[in-house]
């Protein structure tokens, strides 16, 4: 705003606002004619220049004629007729209607001025649903979510498998040419299934792994689909130590993925066992716990892959190739946003007790389908594995008799692991040592003889908790989910949403109108043969007792020469009957005098 328009606009506030009653609206009128601007814009500026006093907070603010309870069977209903999507098939004045129609809620208030009951509004009750933080918007916000922190590099780390959406691989071996291919939309997209599949077995997929404490981003290209396999090969490679500025390796303490058939294979499920990598897959649904790694993929979108287009790129080693000089430099260079330096830099924080060194990579491989066998204790508390003895009694709560699952040990051919479940549903890995004999057999050890904080529940949650068990019936959460699971009817069937439809509707008088002066067609019978007519008038009789006879053939054929009418059939029958009943009357004997 210029300083003359400014100027001119607080001399129009000051005038106005030591003008009369009613004289407010001149000044203004005249500025706005003057600075020619609408008397909208006008007050606009005056807002912006000048104090304005806060409007006094009502007296009842706060404080609705909606009744809690009504408030909540509003709102169940009204997340009961959500879809999954968020979208509400139930307006919140639909809801009303269909609430009160069922007695169900009154939604009142008395008119202090007349002293009759009215009833609420749909705008009232929308705020007061707002004012009792029950209103589908509040309910379905996010939940807090709670700040994940690791402890140190090789802590925590994360993987996930990306289906690459921009290319595909045609491996072939002209050097000029570029065996990725782009994937054009025109081309494939899903009204043109056929093409996808075609390219199925060529498409790429990226498996990404971060280190949750410096943020290092590992990313390796697969053929073919998430798998077990190609999880486990991936993870082999991203733990051995490459050497220069590929610095990322190591064992991982806790390996966070999604809950996929892959990712929870039992092939991936060895190796970790093995290896004593706790597996923290995340809960369905919640993607947010991997949040790292899913937006490595979104880095590797724009800052790498972008580039594929322009290089040569003929088989999978070449693109492997090319994926680990660009994870190199952008780990050495790019700084983080969180510990504002680069990956690498933070990474090489790592101390010498927190960096456990890999086996080579067939070892790794071996273990990958090593899976865990069952022992059983022996009385000396002792199992046998792989042809060795080892001693079990370090292992908490061990029974004789009991059995145990026991794997291979990755860095000691001396000792195995025995896998535990823990109180937090976790496995636990204790290391069992190899039972050593002397020359005589017996244990160098044996007697000689003669000596996991989560956020309180918000009051939404609390809200939609108490809403489930209103829904359902219920008077506790593990009720309300058995009653979910059971598919039962909401509001336990008493909720009729047609009832309204029972309502009696105004009577209508008939309407008048013109007669339609179009008469139905008369339908000529083609008349039937004599012996035809006989056959339907003989059964038409024998219903009522006559009996067909040769004569009446006579006359059928001497009354209709030309062929029997057919809906004369019925008088025919008749008539044939009569005349029956009185030829067949019963003699009287008379006596001659």
């Amino acid at each position: 705003m210029s300083t003359v328009l400014t100027e001119r606009v607080m001399a129009a506030a000051l005038a106005a606002r030591s003008a009369g009653h009613g004289g407010k609206g001149a000044i203004y009128d005249a500025a706005c004619r003057e600075l020619c601007i609408s008397r909208a814009t006008l007050m606009k500026k005056i807002k912006e220049l000048t104090l304005t006093s806060q409007r006094k907070r009502r007296s009842d603010a706060g404080h609705s004629a909606l009744q809690r309870d009504e408030a909540m069977l509003i709102s169940a209903l009204l997340m009961e007729s959500t879809r999954k999507n968020g979208k509400r098939l139930y307006s919140v004045a639909d809801a009303i209607d269909t609430l009160r129609a069922n007695g169900m809620i009154r939604a009142e208030f008395l008119d202090i001025v007349s002293g009759e009951l009215r009833p609420l509004s749909a705008c009232t009750i929308s705020r007061a649903l707002r004012t009792y933080g029950l209103h589908p918007d509040q309910l379905l916000a996010p939940a807090p979510v709670t700040e994940l922190a690791s402890l140190h590099p090789n802590h925590v780390w994360q993987i996930d498998a990306s289906l690459c959406v921009l290319y595909y691989l045609k491996p072939c071996t002209d050097t000029r040419a570029n065996g990725l291919r782009v994937m054009d939309h025109a081309e494939f997209y899903k009204n043109k299934p056929k093409n996808v599949a075609r390219i199925a077995a060529d498409r790429v997929w990226s498996y990404e792994i971060t280190d949750h404490a410096s943020g290092w981003l590992y990313v390796e290209y697969v053929m073919g689909a998430e798998s077990g396999e190609n999880l486990c090969s991936v993870l082999i490679n991203a733990i051995q130590e490459r050497g220069g500025a590929d610095l990322l390796h190591g064992i991982p303490q806790v390996l966070m993925l999604d809950a996929g058939s892959a990712n929870t294979a039992a092939m991936t499920r060895n190796l970790c066992h093995s290896l004593g990598i706790k597996l923290v897959p995340h809960k369905v649904g919640n993607a947010r716990a991997t949040g790292q790694v899913e937006n490595a993929r979104n880095i590797i979108e724009r800052k790498f892959e972008p580039g594929l287009k322009f290089q040569p790129v003929n088989n999978l080693d070449e693109l492997n190739a090319l994926a680990k000089k660009w994870r190199m430099h952008f780990n050495a260079t790019a700084i983080h946003r969180r510990h504002n330096k680069t990956r690498s830099q933070l990474w090489m924080s790592i101390l010498a007790s927190q960096l456990t060194k890999a086996p080579p990579i067939e070892v790794c491989r071996e273990l990958a389908i090593a899976q865990p066998e069952s022992r059983k204790v022996s009385p000396k508390l002792r199992v046998s594995f792989l042809g060795r003895e080892y001693d079990v009694s370090t292992v908490p709560d061990v029974m004789v008799g009991e059995k145990l699952m026991v794997t291979r040990n990755p860095w000691r051919s001396d000792a195995a692991q025995v896998v535990l479940i823990g109180e937090d549903g976790r496995e636990v890995f204790h290391v069992v040592n190899e039972v050593v004999k002397n020359e005589f057999g017996f244990a160098e050890t044996a007697t000689t003889i003669g000596e996991f904080k989560q956020h309180a529940d918000t009051p939404a949650q609390t809200a939609l908790k108490q809403i489930e068990q209103i829904v359902t019936g219920t008077t506790s959460p593990t009720e309300a989910e058995a009653a979910r699971k059971a598919k039962g009817i909401p509001f336990n069937g008493q909720l009729d949403p047609y009832k309204h439809l029972d309502d009696e509707l105004p009577t209508y008088l008939p309407r008048r109108g013109m007669t339609h002066d179009l008469s139905a067609p008369k339908v000529e019978l083609p008349p039937l043969s004599h012996v035809e007519a006989a056959k339907q008038i003989k059964a038409m009789m024998a219903t009522t007792g006559g009996i067909w006879t040769a004569d009446n053939f006579q006359w059928l054929s001497q009354r209709f020469p030309s062929g029997v009418p057919q809906d004369q059939l019925a008088a025919i029958t008749v008539e044939l009957s009569h005349s029956l009943t009185e030829f067949n009357a019963p003699l009287r004997v008379v006596k001659v005098a």
